[in-house]
C-alpha cells in the first residue's frame, strides 16, 4: 500500500520568525527520512484506504483530533492502534457506551486510609491520560458523557474536583462513530464535532484488497510495524506545520470557502440558503489553511497552494455543515453541497 504522499525532495527551509533556522531544517529532514518508512510501515498492516491514512496523518502532523466515520469491522481501530505503535505513543481505548460516566474518561478521585487511620483523597487517573486516546463508538453515549471531552481536545487538560490537570504531550484524540442511522446511536453536539480536525470516512474496500485482508488475517502470518517516529518528533513535526507559509490569496480562498457555506452570510450561493440550515465557524477557516500546510509539508513542499485547501475541504467541512429538511426532500447530501461549493466558489487568480 502506498499512501498517496510524494516522496520528491522538500526544499531548503524559510527560516521563520523567532526560530533558528537549525531546528527548520533539522525537522524537515528528519521528516522526508521518515514519511517514507511511516507509510510503508502502516502498509504492513493496513490494507488500501490510502485516502484515509492520508487525511489521518495530515491531522496528526498538525497535533489535532480526528473523527473516523464508518461502518463496523473496516479497520478502523485496528488503524488507530497501528499508527500508536509506528509513532511508539502511549495508547488507551475507551469503549463507549450508554452507561458510561464522565468519570470513566477523565478519573476519579478515592479515599485513602493509612494504618494510623488517616484518610486523604487520591486521583485514579482515567485513560484520557495518554498520547493517543482512542474513543471508539464514540456516537453511543449520551451527550453528557461525549462532552467529557471538551476541555480535553481544546485545552489539553481536565478539571477534576475543582483541579486542573494537563495532558500528555503529545495528546491526540482519535474517535470512531457509526453512521447516525444504526441503532443506539446519539448524534453528537455541534460543539463536540467542531473540536475535530477532520471527518473522515471510511468505506469497504474493492474485491482485490478485501481478498488480501481475507487472505492476510485467516493465515497464521501476522506483520508488527516498527517504530518510525516518536513523541518528540511529532511535537517538532506540529511546530514545523506551522511555520510554513501560505499566500495570502490561498488564506483568503479558505475564508471565503467557510463564509459561503453560511446560509445567512451575504456571499452563501442560492443552494447554500436552500439547503443549508447551519455553516461551517471561523475553526472551519482555521483548520483548512492549518490541513492545507499540513499537506503541503508531508508532500514534500513548503508552500501551500489552491488545489490543498481543496484537498481537505471535505475532511473539514462534512461535519461542520447542517443540512435542513428541504436537503433531505431534495435527496441532497452533505458531500454534494461541498462538492458543488468547490465549483462554485473559485481561487483568485493570483492564488498558487
Amino acid at each position: 500500500m502506498e499512501a498517496n504522499i510524494k516522496s520528491e525532495s522538500i526544499p531548503p527551509a524559510i527560516p521563520a520568525e523567532g526560530t533558528g533556522a537549525s531546528f527548520e531544517q533539522e525537522a524537515l529532514e528528519k521528516l522526508k527520512a521518515g514519511r517514507d518508512k511511516l507509510t510503508a510501515e502502516i502498509g504492513r498492516v493496513i490494507v488500501g484506504q490510502d485516502k484515509v491514512v492520508e487525511e489521518l496523518l495530515i491531522v496528526l502532523f498538525s497535533g489535532n483530533h480526528a473523527l473516523i466515520t464508518g461502518a463496523p469491522g473496516l479497520a478502523k481501530t485496528l488503524l488507530i492502534r497501528t499508527l500508536a505503535q509506528i509513532l511508539d505513543l502511549d495508547f488507551k481505548r475507551i469503549q463507549f457506551t450508554p452507561d458510561l460516566m464522565p468519570s470513566d474518561i477523565t478519573g476519579t478521585e478515592i479515599i485513602d486510609e493509612d494504618p494510623s487511620g488517616h484518610r486523604k483523597l487520591r486521583f485514579i487517573p482515567g485513560p484520557v491520560f495518554t498520547n493517543i486516546l482512542l474513543a471508539d463508538e464514540i456516537n453511543r453515549t449520551p451527550p453528557k458523557t461525549q462532552s467529557a471531552l471538551l476541555e480535553a481536545m481544546e485545552e489539553r487538560q481536565v478539571t477534576v474536583a475543582g483541579e486542573m490537570r494537563p495532558l500528555a504531550k503529545p495528546f491526540y484524540v482519535l474517535a470512531t462513530q457509526n453512521p447516525i442511522e444504526l441503532e443506539g446511536t446519539y448524534p453528537l453536539p455541534e460543539a463536540q464535532l467542531d473540536r475535530f480536525m477532520f471527518n473522515i470516512l471510511i468505506d469497504y474496500l474493492s474485491e482485490e484488497e478485501e481478498l488480501e485482508v481475507a487472505m492476510r488475517t485467516t493465515s497464521t502470518a501476522s506483520a508488527e510495524p516498527e517504530q518510525a517516529f516518536t513523541g518528540e518528533d511529532m511535537l517538532d513535526f506540529t511546530r514545523l506545520v506551522r511555520m510554513v507559509p501560505v499566500a495570502d490569496a490561498v488564506a483568503r480562498y479558505a475564508v471565503r470557502l467557510s463564509q459561503a457555506s453560511r446560509p445567512d452570510s451575504d456571499n452563501a450561493p442560492d443552494f447554500i440558503t436552500n439547503w443549508v440550515s447551519w455553516g461551517a465557524g471561523t475553526r472551519a477557516t482555521q483548520n483548512l489553511i492549518l490541513g492545507a500546510k499540513a499537506r503541503a509539508i508531508l508532500q514534500g513542499r513548503y508552500h501551500v497552494s489552491n488545489n490543498d485547501i481543496q484537498a481537505v475541504a471535505p475532511p473539514v467541512l462534512r461535519h461542520r455543515i447542517l443540512t435542513n429538511f428541504r436537503a433531505e426532500a431534495d435527496h441532497v447530501s452533505i458531500e454534494d453541497i461541498i462538492a458543488k461549493l468547490l465549483e462554485t466558489v473559485k481561487p483568485e487568480e493570483s492564488g498558487l
